[in-house]
């Protein structure tokens, strides 16, 4: 299923978008809806990478919780 979206770019990014997506996928029916989708993929990859992250970051170090100070492997003695 596919869903059209709407947006607002700089004429710039929006130029040099074109030219990409047209050397990758060839200026064929719908090569930029492939390039759009593809580069939301890439997007939001990389900030779920950013938030894994971020969590094994905290285990590693440890959570501070008022009183409280935990680490994975004061978590994992139990």
């Amino acid at each position: 299923m596919s869903k059209t979206i709407t947006v607002n770019v700089e004429e710039q990014i929006e130029s040099e978008f074109r030219k990409q997506a047209s050397r990758k996928y060839g200026k064929k029916k719908g090569y930029l809806g492939k390039a759009f989708a593809e580069a939301m993929k890439e997007w939001s990859g990389k900030k779920k990478e950013g938030l894994e992250n971020q969590f094994l970051k905290l285990l590693e170090t440890g959570i501070k919780m008022k009183k409280w100070k935990f680490d994975r492997d004061e978590l994992h003695e139990r």
